[in-house]
């Protein structure tokens, strides 16, 4: 949806960060199709040349396709161009699980104004991936970027760390979970996140990544637990996926 300069802004910002994705980008415009319209979409594409320029015309949405330094430099142009007050990071071939998402979300707004909402999220191989508490932020990423939502207000002049290359994005939410006050669990999966990322082809990098962003505010042997538990799971994932998933749900 674009609104008018002379209208109220909306309540939701979907930034969708795309290359060469044209097939992904598709499928989460599809997906945008909510009960609830009171939301912009923005679109950052990174130069693509896969027919996705023109594409983009032809969509009710603001974009730019321009080249960029990566990921975390994209999202970060789409915080600068977001106006509405609760900003969903949702990629080309991520999508909104139902048509009610954010209908749903909407009430919570209404209800309790909370700086932060999150929930559950399926995958696209069909796993169901159940949040956890947001308290436990030390212990990683607690459900997917796509099922987490933040008030721009909030965010202010935090921005995602082009240093980081997998966990820009847990650096980014532990730092704003520090300035939140009100936080919202939604016992619901909210995306249908498309599995096959570079964080999921780069654990070992992402795990590195997360130890440096909590060295400052944990204490060494407890990070280095952390670690060695995050590189145990990740080798049953890998290995015996069918337990992972066992051990998953009843964790």
């Amino acid at each position: 949806m674009i609104w008018a300069m002379t209208t109220k802004p909306p309540l939701f910002s979907i930034i969708t960060i795309t290359k060469n994705n044209l097939r992904g980008l598709q499928s989460t415009g599809q997906s945008l199709k909510q009960s609830c319209t009171d939301y912009e979409w923005i679109i950052i594409d990174g130069d693509s040349s896969d027919g996705t320029k023109d594409y983009l015309p032809t969509l009710s949405a603001q974009w730019i396709s321009e080249p960029d330094n990566g990921l975390y430099d994209a999202m970060n142009k789409g915080i600068d161009r977001a106006s509405g007050d609760y900003l969903i990071f949702m990629n080309a071939g991520d999508r909104f699980s139902d048509p009610d998402i954010l209908s749903t979300l909407s009430k919570i707004i209404r209800a309790e104004n909370p700086d932060f909402i999150y929930g559950d999220a399926l995958e696209s191989n069909g796993f169901y991936k159940k949040a956890r508490s947001h308290k436990k932020i030390d212990w990683g990423m607690f459900t997917h970027h796509q099922a987490m939502i933040y008030k721009r207000a909030l965010i202010d002049n935090l921005r995602y760390s082009t240093h980081y290359k997998i966990a820009a994005d847990y650096a980014f939410t532990r730092s704003f979970l520090k300035k939140s006050k009100i936080s919202h669990y939604c016992p619901a999966a909210l995306c249908i996140f498309e599995t096959g990322g570079i964080s999921q082809r780069s654990m070992k990098l992402g795990r590195t990544e997360q130890f440096f962003i909590r060295k400052p505010d944990c204490i060494l042997h407890k990070n280095a637990g952390i670690y060695m538990a995050q590189k145990f799971s990740a080798v049953i994932k890998s290995n015996w996926p069918q337990l992972y998933k066992k051990l998953k749900k009843y964790s």
